[in-house]
């Protein structure tokens, strides 16, 4: 009997050493942005899906410095999903911008999500009332590099000024609200979904004022940028605001790495645009993804994966 024992021992043990140890989760880091803005309560919902729909993935979401910052750490593989505006999407692709001699061929897409309206924000009573009015202003222009910095800049200049005209910041989201509510720049730009809950805090205690685009300045900026599409920004968006303003949007969009394997890719799409009702009750704008419109606006190679999904 401790002949048997001893003969099993040494079996289970020999059986353990070449299965090797149990399978690990795959972890997915997706990167988003502040925590101003809605690219990371969207991006904490759509980790929250994979988790709960995809077996064996650990999904976190990551806070970033958004769409930028979210190119660059894909290209490098340090994350597996970012949320990023199709515009720099775009600049990535074709090695304009901040992308200037830069190989970023890996890039692929899995959906474009939602508008991301460029608010140009001031306060009541700073005597500025469209773009115009910015020549020897301060302006926050959105953080270095950025895409809001790359809409802050086009949109600057469709109206005539320059950077050189007026003295500018390279601030975040929360940084440029702080900075506007404490009186140290005249107007910044916002590029995010509506409601932006670091323009939400603002409006609770200050009087906020949204600048409207001219429509002859927006059909510019189009024509130019052809990523660019008109928006409008409802009455009651935010507090005290009850006009609608005319400006105009990109897209916020999912992207991957063409690294990334094509059954996990399909995977997560599924768990996200099968679940949709779940982002729904996380930020109003996400309201705004569905299936339908998921390919609409998409500037790069649809991932693999993805294409089974919308495909199927």
């Amino acid at each position: 009997m401790k002949k048997v024992s001893i003969f099993l021992a040494l079996f289970l043990g020999v059986a353990l050493l070449f299965s090797g140890p149990a399978a690990a989760d795959q972890f997915i880091s997706i990167a988003t942005g502040g925590t101003g803005g809605v690219y990371y309560p969207v991006g904490g919902g759509m980790a929250e899906l994979i988790n709960q729909h995809v077996e064996g993935v650990n999904a976190t979401a990551e806070v970033t410095g958004a769409s930028t910052e979210n190119v660059r750490l894909l290209q490098a593989g340090e994350v597996e999903l970012g949320l990023v505006q199709n515009d720099i999407t775009f600049y990535a692709k074709t090695g304009t911008e901040m992308f200037e001699d830069e190989e970023l061929g890996n890039l692929r897409g899995v959906a474009v999500l939602y508008p991301e309206i460029i608010q140009i924000v001031t306060l009541e009573g700073s005597g500025i009332d469209s773009v115009y009015d910015f020549a020897d202003k301060t302006i926050a222009v959105g953080a270095p590099g950025s895409g809001t910095e790359a809409n802050a800049r086009q949109i600057i200049e469709a109206h005539g000024l320059t950077y050189d005209d007026m003295t500018v910041d390279y601030l975040s989201f929360a940084e440029a609200v702080d900075q506007l509510r404490d009186g140290h720049v005249d107007a910044a730009f916002l590029t995010a979904g509506i409601p932006t809950g670091a323009l939400m805090d603002l409006a609770a205690t200050h009087d906020p004022k949204i600048l409207s685009i001219d429509e002859d300045v927006a059909a510019q900026i189009m024509e130019d940028f052809p990523f660019y599409t008109e928006a409008v920004i409802p009455g009651g968006t935010y507090d005290g605001l009850d006009e609608d303003v005319n400006t105009v949007t990109v897209l916020a969009m999912i992207v991957t790495s063409a690294a990334l394997d094509s059954d996990t890719v399909y995977n997560m799409t599924a768990a996200i645009f099968d679940n949709l009702d779940y982002l729904y009750e996380i930020h109003e704008r996400a309201r705004d993804i569905t299936v339908e419109a998921a390919q609409d606006g998409m500037p790069i190679e649809l991932h693999r994966g993805a294409a089974r999904y919308f495909d199927q």
